[in-house]
C-alpha cells in the first residue's frame, strides 16, 4: 500500500496540546487531512462514519485508552484493516507485546519528532 498524502488521518489524543504537536508534524511531512478525537470512544465514533487511511492513537485515555480502541477496530470487520500507529511515554515491553498481539502496525515512544514520525509511518505502508 502506498503513503498517500491526501489520505484522511484521525489523531486521537486526550490532551490537546498532543493532537495539536501531531497535528503540526503531521503537516511538515506533507498531510493535510487531519481530524482529531478525544478518546476511544469518540474515534471510534468518527471511524464508523469516515474511512480513515491511518490512525494515531495515544495508548493512555479515559474512558476508551487506545489499547481498548485498536481492539475494537480489529474486531469490526468494515474497520480491521485500517493502519494504526500507537503512541505512548511509556516503553514497557509488555505494552509493545500487547499491541502488537491486538494488531497495531506501529508503535511510537514519546517524544519523538517529524522523521520519527515519518519513519514509523513510512513503514506501516512499506508492506
Amino acid at each position: 500500500m502506498a503513503l498517500d498524502l491526501q489520505m484522511p488521518v484521525l489523531v486521537v489524543d486526550d490532551y490537546k496540546t498532543m493532537i495539536r504537536i501531531i497535528r503540526n508534524l503531521l503537516k511538515q511531512l506533507g498531510f493535510e487531512d487531519i481530524d482529531d478525537a478525544a478518546d476511544g470512544t469518540e474515534a471510534l465514533e468518527k471511524m464508523k462514519q469516515r474511512k480513515y487511511g491511518l490512525v494515531i492513537s495515544d495508548w493512555n485515555m479515559e474512558p476508551m485508552t487506545g489499547y481498548e480502541l485498536l481492539k475494537q477496530v480489529r474486531a469490526d470487520a468494515s474497520l480491521s484493516k485500517t493502519p494504526f500507529i500507537m503512541v505512548t511515554a511509556e516503553s514497557k515491553t509488555e505494552n509493545v507485546i500487547a499491541a502488537k498481539k491486538a494488531g497495531v502496525n506501529n508503535y511510537i515512544v514519546k517524544p519523538f519528532n517529524a522523521q520519527t514520525l515519518k519513519g514509523k509511518i513510512e513503514a506501516v505502508f512499506a508492506d
